[in-house]
Protein backbone atom coordinates (compact mmCIF):
# COMPACT_ATOMS: atom_id res chain seq x y z
CA UNK A 1 0.00 0.00 0.00
CA UNK A 2 1.41 3.48 -1.03
CA UNK A 3 1.87 6.06 2.32
CA UNK A 4 2.76 8.74 0.10
CA UNK A 5 1.70 11.40 3.22
CA UNK A 6 1.06 14.09 0.74
CA UNK A 7 -1.93 11.66 -0.64
CA UNK A 8 -5.72 12.33 0.89
CA UNK A 9 -6.78 9.46 -0.94
CA UNK A 10 -6.16 7.43 -3.97
CA UNK A 11 -7.10 4.44 -5.86
CA UNK A 12 -4.15 1.81 -5.88
CA UNK A 13 -3.93 -0.46 -9.15
CA UNK A 14 -2.05 -3.82 -9.09
CA UNK A 15 -0.84 -4.38 -12.21
CA UNK A 16 0.28 -7.81 -12.32
CA UNK A 17 -3.58 -8.70 -11.35
CA UNK A 18 -4.59 -6.86 -14.19
CA UNK A 19 -2.20 -9.23 -16.51
CA UNK A 20 -2.81 -12.31 -14.74
CA UNK A 21 -6.50 -11.89 -15.00
CA UNK A 22 -5.94 -11.01 -18.79
CA UNK A 23 -4.01 -14.87 -19.13
CA UNK A 24 -6.75 -16.71 -17.47
CA UNK A 25 -9.28 -15.23 -20.35
CA UNK A 26 -6.47 -16.99 -22.71
CA UNK A 27 -6.68 -20.19 -20.96
CA UNK A 28 -10.16 -20.59 -20.95
CA UNK A 29 -10.79 -18.94 -24.51
CA UNK A 30 -7.85 -21.00 -26.15
CA UNK A 31 -4.42 -19.28 -27.40
CA UNK A 32 -5.85 -19.31 -30.58
CA UNK A 33 -8.58 -16.92 -29.55
CA UNK A 34 -7.98 -12.93 -30.49
CA UNK A 35 -8.21 -11.12 -27.40
CA UNK A 36 -10.13 -7.64 -27.67
CA UNK A 37 -9.84 -5.65 -24.24
CA UNK A 38 -12.54 -3.28 -23.62
CA UNK A 39 -10.80 0.01 -22.72
CA UNK A 40 -13.92 1.86 -22.74
CA UNK A 41 -14.75 4.65 -19.98
CA UNK A 42 -10.96 5.18 -19.56
CA UNK A 43 -10.67 1.59 -18.86
CA UNK A 44 -13.40 1.26 -16.58
CA UNK A 45 -11.86 3.95 -14.37
CA UNK A 46 -8.14 2.86 -14.23
CA UNK A 47 -6.99 5.41 -16.68
CA UNK A 48 -6.75 3.64 -20.22
CA UNK A 49 -3.36 4.89 -20.91
CA UNK A 50 -1.89 2.64 -18.16
CA UNK A 51 -3.78 0.18 -18.64
CA UNK A 52 -2.87 -0.33 -22.42
CA UNK A 53 0.69 0.29 -21.56
CA UNK A 54 0.05 -2.73 -19.24
CA UNK A 55 -1.47 -4.78 -21.32
CA UNK A 56 0.45 -4.42 -24.73
CA UNK A 57 2.66 -6.80 -24.02
CA UNK A 58 0.63 -9.45 -23.58
CA UNK A 59 0.01 -9.15 -27.50
CA UNK A 60 -3.65 -8.34 -27.44
CA UNK A 61 -5.48 -8.29 -31.31
CA UNK A 62 -6.64 -4.80 -30.69
CA UNK A 63 -8.67 -2.58 -28.37
CA UNK A 64 -12.40 -2.29 -27.58
CA UNK A 65 -14.01 1.41 -27.05
CA UNK A 66 -17.47 2.39 -26.87
CA UNK A 67 -17.39 6.25 -28.35
CA UNK A 68 -15.15 7.77 -31.20
CA UNK A 69 -13.25 10.46 -28.75
CA UNK A 70 -12.28 7.15 -26.60
CA UNK A 71 -10.63 5.34 -30.15
CA UNK A 72 -8.80 9.08 -31.05
CA UNK A 73 -7.12 9.25 -27.60
CA UNK A 74 -5.83 5.72 -28.05
CA UNK A 75 -5.11 6.51 -31.79
CA UNK A 76 -3.15 10.09 -29.81
CA UNK A 77 -0.85 7.17 -27.68
CA UNK A 78 0.20 5.80 -30.48
CA UNK A 79 -1.76 2.41 -30.64
CA UNK A 80 -1.84 1.04 -34.18
CA UNK A 81 -3.59 -2.11 -33.65
CA UNK A 82 -7.37 -2.27 -34.41
CA UNK A 83 -9.74 -0.27 -32.38
CA UNK A 84 -13.15 -1.58 -32.21
CA UNK A 85 -15.90 0.76 -31.76
CA UNK A 86 -18.75 -1.45 -30.04
CA UNK A 87 -21.59 1.11 -29.92
CA UNK A 88 -23.50 2.84 -32.36
CA UNK A 89 -21.37 5.57 -33.72
CA UNK A 90 -23.44 9.03 -34.56
CA UNK A 91 -23.69 9.84 -38.70
CA UNK A 92 -21.75 13.23 -38.01
CA UNK A 93 -18.76 11.69 -36.72
CA UNK A 94 -18.07 8.86 -39.33
CA UNK A 95 -15.65 10.79 -40.97
CA UNK A 96 -13.52 11.21 -38.42
CA UNK A 97 -14.16 6.91 -37.86
CA UNK A 98 -12.65 6.54 -41.26
CA UNK A 99 -9.66 8.96 -40.99
CA UNK A 100 -8.68 7.38 -37.56
CA UNK A 101 -8.81 4.13 -39.29
CA UNK A 102 -11.51 2.84 -36.03
CA UNK A 103 -13.44 -0.30 -36.97
CA UNK A 104 -17.56 0.36 -36.25
CA UNK A 105 -19.39 -1.92 -35.18
CA UNK A 106 -22.88 -1.14 -37.78
CA UNK A 107 -26.29 -1.61 -36.65
CA UNK A 108 -28.52 -0.79 -39.67
CA UNK A 109 -28.39 -0.39 -43.40
CA UNK A 110 -28.41 3.52 -42.88
CA UNK A 111 -25.71 3.39 -40.76
CA UNK A 112 -23.48 1.31 -43.14
CA UNK A 113 -24.95 3.23 -46.28
CA UNK A 114 -23.82 6.66 -43.85
CA UNK A 115 -20.72 5.22 -43.42
CA UNK A 116 -20.16 4.16 -46.90
CA UNK A 117 -20.43 8.27 -47.82
CA UNK A 118 -18.20 9.03 -45.13
CA UNK A 119 -15.39 6.61 -46.79
CA UNK A 120 -15.70 8.44 -50.05
CA UNK A 121 -15.56 11.67 -48.59
CA UNK A 122 -12.08 11.03 -46.86
CA UNK A 123 -10.95 8.83 -49.57
CA UNK A 124 -10.22 5.92 -46.81
CA UNK A 125 -11.32 2.28 -47.36
CA UNK A 126 -13.18 2.25 -43.98
CA UNK A 127 -13.28 -1.24 -41.69
CA UNK A 128 -16.76 -2.61 -40.12
CA UNK A 129 -18.25 -5.32 -37.70
CA UNK A 130 -21.82 -6.08 -38.69
CA UNK A 131 -23.71 -5.88 -35.24
CA UNK A 132 -26.44 -8.32 -35.09
CA UNK A 133 -29.16 -8.04 -31.74
CA UNK A 134 -29.57 -11.38 -30.78
CA UNK A 135 -31.59 -10.32 -27.74
CA UNK A 136 -30.17 -7.32 -25.71
CA UNK A 137 -31.87 -4.96 -28.12
CA UNK A 138 -30.11 -1.69 -27.60
CA UNK A 139 -27.90 -2.16 -30.71
CA UNK A 140 -27.64 -4.14 -33.90
CA UNK A 141 -29.36 -5.64 -36.89
CA UNK A 142 -32.25 -7.66 -35.88
CA UNK A 143 -31.75 -11.66 -36.12
CA UNK A 144 -35.31 -12.13 -36.52
CA UNK A 145 -35.75 -10.04 -39.66
CA UNK A 146 -32.71 -11.27 -41.61
CA UNK A 147 -33.88 -11.99 -44.58
CA UNK A 148 -35.18 -8.22 -45.21
CA UNK A 149 -31.18 -6.96 -44.81
CA UNK A 150 -29.03 -9.88 -44.54
CA UNK A 151 -28.19 -9.59 -48.65
CA UNK A 152 -27.69 -5.66 -48.79
CA UNK A 153 -25.91 -5.46 -45.78
CA UNK A 154 -22.91 -8.09 -47.24
CA UNK A 155 -22.86 -6.87 -50.62
CA UNK A 156 -19.24 -5.48 -51.71
CA UNK A 157 -19.01 -1.97 -51.43
CA UNK A 158 -15.94 -0.53 -52.71
CA UNK A 159 -14.80 1.92 -50.20
CA UNK A 160 -15.82 -0.77 -47.39
CA UNK A 161 -14.30 -3.53 -45.97
CA UNK A 162 -16.33 -6.13 -44.07
CA UNK A 163 -14.61 -7.63 -40.98
CA UNK A 164 -16.41 -8.95 -38.37
CA UNK A 165 -19.82 -9.72 -37.11
CA UNK A 166 -20.84 -9.46 -33.79
CA UNK A 167 -23.49 -9.84 -30.99
CA UNK A 168 -23.83 -8.93 -27.33
CA UNK A 169 -24.81 -10.92 -24.50
CA UNK A 170 -27.48 -9.91 -21.89
CA UNK A 171 -27.31 -12.40 -19.13
CA UNK A 172 -23.76 -14.09 -19.49
CA UNK A 173 -22.83 -13.63 -15.91
CA UNK A 174 -26.68 -15.09 -14.92
CA UNK A 175 -27.27 -18.37 -16.86
CA UNK A 176 -25.28 -20.69 -19.53
CA UNK A 177 -28.76 -20.90 -21.03
CA UNK A 178 -29.18 -17.35 -22.15
CA UNK A 179 -25.86 -17.61 -24.28
CA UNK A 180 -26.70 -20.81 -25.75
CA UNK A 181 -30.16 -19.18 -26.93
CA UNK A 182 -28.21 -16.04 -28.14
CA UNK A 183 -25.67 -18.26 -29.97
CA UNK A 184 -28.44 -20.35 -31.67
CA UNK A 185 -29.99 -17.16 -32.84
CA UNK A 186 -26.66 -15.81 -34.26
CA UNK A 187 -25.94 -19.13 -35.78
CA UNK A 188 -29.63 -18.59 -37.94
CA UNK A 189 -27.88 -15.30 -39.43
CA UNK A 190 -24.20 -16.72 -40.17
CA UNK A 191 -26.35 -19.03 -42.05
CA UNK A 192 -27.79 -16.75 -44.06
CA UNK A 193 -24.54 -15.32 -45.37
CA UNK A 194 -23.95 -15.90 -48.88
CA UNK A 195 -20.23 -18.13 -49.06
CA UNK A 196 -19.40 -15.73 -51.69
CA UNK A 197 -19.89 -12.55 -49.50
CA UNK A 198 -17.30 -13.33 -46.93
CA UNK A 199 -14.04 -11.74 -46.72
CA UNK A 200 -11.16 -13.48 -48.43
CA UNK A 201 -9.47 -13.84 -44.79
CA UNK A 202 -12.33 -14.84 -43.40
CA UNK A 203 -14.87 -13.31 -41.25
CA UNK A 204 -13.93 -12.26 -37.16
CA UNK A 205 -16.72 -13.34 -34.90
CA UNK A 206 -16.82 -11.80 -31.52
CA UNK A 207 -19.58 -12.74 -29.24
CA UNK A 208 -17.99 -13.32 -25.32
CA UNK A 209 -17.57 -10.82 -23.05
CA UNK A 210 -15.70 -12.37 -19.79
CA UNK A 211 -18.52 -14.13 -18.30
CA UNK A 212 -19.38 -15.63 -22.08
CA UNK A 213 -15.59 -16.73 -21.83
CA UNK A 214 -15.52 -18.68 -18.34
CA UNK A 215 -19.56 -20.07 -18.84
CA UNK A 216 -19.39 -20.98 -22.66
CA UNK A 217 -15.96 -20.68 -23.99
CA UNK A 218 -17.21 -23.56 -26.97
CA UNK A 219 -18.54 -19.88 -28.61
CA UNK A 220 -15.56 -17.94 -28.30
CA UNK A 221 -14.63 -18.14 -32.07
CA UNK A 222 -12.13 -15.88 -33.24
CA UNK A 223 -12.40 -12.70 -30.72
CA UNK A 224 -13.49 -12.40 -27.27
CA UNK A 225 -14.44 -9.11 -25.91
CA UNK A 226 -13.48 -9.11 -21.84
CA UNK A 227 -14.16 -6.30 -20.05
CA UNK A 228 -15.05 -6.43 -16.11
CA UNK A 229 -12.84 -9.29 -15.07
CA UNK A 230 -9.74 -7.82 -16.18
CA UNK A 231 -10.44 -5.45 -13.86
CA UNK A 232 -11.34 -7.56 -10.90
CA UNK A 233 -15.04 -7.33 -10.47
CA UNK A 234 -17.17 -10.70 -10.55
CA UNK A 235 -18.67 -12.10 -13.08
CA UNK A 236 -21.58 -13.87 -11.26
CA UNK A 237 -22.33 -16.60 -9.41
CA UNK A 238 -20.40 -19.77 -9.38
CA UNK A 239 -18.07 -18.25 -12.12
CA UNK A 240 -14.09 -18.36 -11.64
CA UNK A 241 -13.28 -15.40 -9.34
CA UNK A 242 -10.73 -12.72 -10.65
CA UNK A 243 -7.85 -11.43 -8.72
CA UNK A 244 -8.30 -7.71 -7.08
CA UNK A 245 -6.82 -5.15 -9.27
CA UNK A 246 -8.33 -2.15 -7.37
CA UNK A 247 -8.23 -0.72 -3.82
CA UNK A 248 -9.28 2.41 -2.69
CA UNK A 249 -7.76 4.13 0.26
CA UNK A 250 -7.81 7.43 1.93
CA UNK A 251 -6.29 9.23 4.67
CA UNK A 252 -8.02 9.94 8.59
CA UNK A 253 -7.95 13.72 9.05
CA UNK A 254 -9.46 14.00 12.34
CA UNK A 255 -10.76 12.45 15.14
CA UNK A 256 -13.15 13.23 17.77
CA UNK A 257 -14.51 11.78 20.67
CA UNK A 258 -19.26 11.86 20.57
CA UNK A 259 -21.03 11.80 23.81
CA UNK A 260 -24.15 9.26 23.80
CA UNK A 261 -26.60 11.70 21.72
CA UNK A 262 -24.41 13.83 19.20
CA UNK A 263 -25.34 14.03 15.58
CA UNK A 264 -23.47 13.61 12.93
CA UNK A 265 -23.76 14.60 8.78
CA UNK A 266 -26.40 16.12 6.63
CA UNK A 267 -29.77 15.38 7.99
CA UNK A 268 -28.17 14.00 11.36
CA UNK A 269 -29.13 10.89 10.31
CA UNK A 270 -26.47 9.41 12.67
CA UNK A 271 -26.47 10.40 16.78
CA UNK A 272 -24.16 8.09 18.80
CA UNK A 273 -26.09 5.77 21.14
CA UNK A 274 -22.73 5.29 23.69
CA UNK A 275 -19.37 6.76 24.16
CA UNK A 276 -17.94 6.75 20.60
CA UNK A 277 -15.02 7.45 18.90
CA UNK A 278 -15.27 8.77 15.13
CA UNK A 279 -13.07 9.18 12.81
CA UNK A 280 -13.14 11.68 9.80
CA UNK A 281 -12.02 10.27 6.34
CA UNK A 282 -10.53 12.82 3.37
CA UNK A 283 -12.97 10.99 0.56
CA UNK A 284 -16.67 11.49 -0.46
CA UNK A 285 -19.09 11.33 -3.29
CA UNK A 286 -16.92 13.99 -5.05
CA UNK A 287 -14.21 11.40 -5.29
CA UNK A 288 -16.64 8.16 -6.36
CA UNK A 289 -17.66 7.07 -3.38
CA UNK A 290 -21.43 6.35 -3.69
CA UNK A 291 -23.77 8.44 -0.94
CA UNK A 292 -26.28 5.10 -1.19
CA UNK A 293 -23.03 3.82 1.57
CA UNK A 294 -24.33 6.43 3.91
CA UNK A 295 -25.01 4.60 7.45
CA UNK A 296 -24.12 1.13 5.55
CA UNK A 297 -20.84 0.95 4.39
CA UNK A 298 -17.57 -0.05 5.79
CA UNK A 299 -13.46 0.76 5.70
CA UNK A 300 -10.83 -0.96 7.09
CA UNK A 301 -8.57 1.40 9.78
CA UNK A 302 -5.31 -0.60 11.28
CA UNK A 303 -6.69 -4.14 9.73
CA UNK A 304 -10.36 -3.51 11.52
CA UNK A 305 -13.77 -3.38 9.70
CA UNK A 306 -15.63 -0.53 10.97
CA UNK A 307 -18.96 0.72 9.76
CA UNK A 308 -19.53 4.18 7.66
CA UNK A 309 -21.73 6.67 9.92
CA UNK A 310 -23.72 9.52 8.87
CA UNK A 311 -23.84 10.92 5.40
CA UNK A 312 -21.29 10.39 3.71
CA UNK A 313 -20.29 14.59 1.97
CA UNK A 314 -18.92 15.45 -1.07
CA UNK A 315 -15.28 15.50 0.63
CA UNK A 316 -15.35 13.32 3.75
CA UNK A 317 -17.13 10.33 5.25
CA UNK A 318 -17.42 9.71 8.89
CA UNK A 319 -16.46 6.09 10.31
CA UNK A 320 -17.11 4.82 13.86
CA UNK A 321 -13.70 3.59 15.71
CA UNK A 322 -14.45 2.84 18.62
CA UNK A 323 -12.22 0.51 20.44
CA UNK A 324 -9.85 0.44 17.75
CA UNK A 325 -6.20 1.29 18.58
CA UNK A 326 -4.33 4.12 17.46
CA UNK A 327 -6.03 5.75 15.07
CA UNK A 328 -4.67 9.49 14.16
CA UNK A 329 -4.92 11.99 12.04
CA UNK A 330 -2.80 10.60 8.59
CA UNK A 331 -3.79 7.17 9.42
CA UNK A 332 -5.13 5.04 6.74
CA UNK A 333 -8.39 4.03 5.68
CA UNK A 334 -8.93 1.19 3.23
CA UNK A 335 -12.53 1.32 1.54
CA UNK A 336 -12.08 -1.08 -1.41
CA UNK A 337 -9.06 -3.68 -0.49
CA UNK A 338 -7.38 -5.89 2.21
CA UNK A 339 -5.88 -4.01 5.37
CA UNK A 340 -4.37 -7.39 7.16
CA UNK A 341 -6.46 -9.93 7.84
CA UNK A 342 -9.37 -7.87 6.54
CA UNK A 343 -11.20 -7.64 3.07
CA UNK A 344 -13.65 -5.41 1.38
CA UNK A 345 -14.35 -6.40 -2.07
CA UNK A 346 -15.12 -4.13 -5.01
CA UNK A 347 -18.77 -6.33 -5.10
CA UNK A 348 -18.83 -6.27 -1.64
CA UNK A 349 -18.92 -2.73 -1.83
CA UNK A 350 -21.51 -2.67 -5.13
CA UNK A 351 -23.63 -4.67 -3.15
CA UNK A 352 -24.19 -2.71 -0.60
CA UNK A 353 -24.53 0.51 -3.19
CA UNK A 354 -27.46 -1.55 -4.50
CA UNK A 355 -25.05 -1.04 -7.57
CA UNK A 356 -22.56 -3.22 -10.03
CA UNK A 357 -18.86 -3.11 -9.77
CA UNK A 358 -19.20 -1.60 -13.21
CA UNK A 359 -20.54 1.84 -11.79
CA UNK A 360 -17.81 1.32 -8.96
CA UNK A 361 -15.02 1.70 -10.84
CA UNK A 362 -16.34 3.96 -13.60
CA UNK A 363 -17.50 6.32 -10.89
CA UNK A 364 -14.07 7.09 -8.97
CA UNK A 365 -13.65 10.51 -9.85
CA UNK A 366 -10.04 12.27 -11.19
CA UNK A 367 -9.75 13.73 -7.83
CA UNK A 368 -8.01 10.26 -7.02
CA UNK A 369 -4.59 9.89 -8.31
CA UNK A 370 -4.12 6.39 -9.84
CA UNK A 371 -1.10 4.62 -7.78
CA UNK A 372 0.36 1.76 -9.96
CA UNK A 373 2.20 -1.06 -8.42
Amino acid sequence: MSTNPTRRAWVQIDGGALRRNYGRIVESAGPEVRILPMVKADAYGLGVADVVSCLAPLGPWGWGVATVPEGARLRDLAVERPIVVCSPVPPDELEEVVRLELQPTISSLEALEALERAASTVGVRATWHLDVDTGMGRSGFDFGSVDAWIDAATAPREVLRWAGLCTHLHSADEDAQSIHAQWERLAGVLDRIDPGAVPADGLLVHVLNSAGAFRAPEYACSVVRPGIFLYGGGIGSGQPEPEPVVSVHARVVHVRDAEPGATLGYGSTYSASRPERWATLSIGYGDGLPRALSNRGAALVNGRRVPVVGRISMDVTVVDVSGVEDVAAGSVATLIGSQDDGRITLDDVAGRAGTIGYEILTGLTDRLPRVWT
